[in-house]
């Protein structure tokens, strides 16, 4: 991509929020999972990171993290598999010793001009891999949970403003809204938090891969910023609700959305 995002400044210093600490992303191959991963390693946690294909991205989220002296775990799988969510948290496990936060980032799009283009196909993989997987993962992670864990859940501004051109995708993040609220509500009395980011235009490689060229050029441009924001500059949302200072927050939703005004 050029201009390439912007995983995390190099000139970023940690302050041990997050010591001694272990977290799973997924998506943390590219684009916000790989800022969000980068991010915790700098605040001192552990890192795995779930990627589908890309292969060389995810080894070099690895090399960012392990920079940071901390350890990663690099697992290929695919999330929209039950069984895949099983082995991966369980590589997690193994590898890392524990698991103290889930960070259920991966999603995919596939841009259509109208609902008569969405096969039931497309429709059952965009809600396998942005929805159901965050159900799948959950579940198999819940045992290993402690009192103080987090769950992080991203979704999108689409879910609140709609996208003619993304209808499954926007509803699918809709769907993770509605997931993130009551399973707050099931996990409090545990003391396990579950929140949510809804970033906005973000320039990641989703962007150029599934949209045409001139959509790209002016991508991030309609929002009051005037401009995409870059990986780095939403990954604090995620560092702040893993971290002690969002100790009381349960059931909310971040909105790094370049200042849009919007419900939720």
């Amino acid at each position: 991509m050029d201009p390439a995002p912007k995983s995390w400044g190099r000139n970023y210093i940690g302050s041990g929020r997050l010591r001694g600490k272990v977290t799973l992303v997924t998506g943390g191959d590219s684009g916000i999972g790989r800022a969000v991963a980068i991010a915790f390693a700098k605040e001192g946690a552990d890192v795995a990171i779930a990627y589908l294909e890309e292969t060389e991205d995810a080894a070099r989220t690895r090399e960012a993290i392990e920079r940071e002296g901390r350890r990663c775990e690099a697992v290929r799988c695919d999330i929209a598999e039950e069984g895949a969510c099983q082995d991966l948290v369980g590589r997690t496990l193994r590898t890392l010793g524990h698991l103290d936060i889930l960070v259920d980032n991966a999603a995919e799009q596939h841009p259509c001009q109208s609902i008569a283009e969405i096969s039931a196909e497309q429709l059952q993989c965009t809600f396998a891999t942005n929805i159901f997987a965050m159900f799948f993962l959950v579940k198999v992670a819940l045992p290993h949970l402690q009192h103080g864990a987090r769950v992080i859940n991203t979704t999108f501004v689409t879910a609140y403003r709609g996208s003619p051109h993304l209808l499954d995708y926007s509803a699918s993040k809709g769907a993770i809204v509605s997931f993130t609220r009551p399973l707050s509500l099931s996990l409090a009395k545990k003391g396990i938090l579950v929140n949510g980011v809804a970033p906005g235009p973000i320039w990641t490689p989703l962007i150029p891969s599934t949209f045409l060229e001139e959509k790209v050029e002016r991508f991030g441009a309609d929002v009051p910023l005037g401009r995409p924001r870059q990986p780095d500059e939403v990954a604090p949302c995620f560092v702040f609700l893993a971290s002690d200072a969002a100790s009381y927050m349960s059931g909310q939703i971040f909105h790094p959305n370049g200042g849009e005004v919007i419900n939720g």
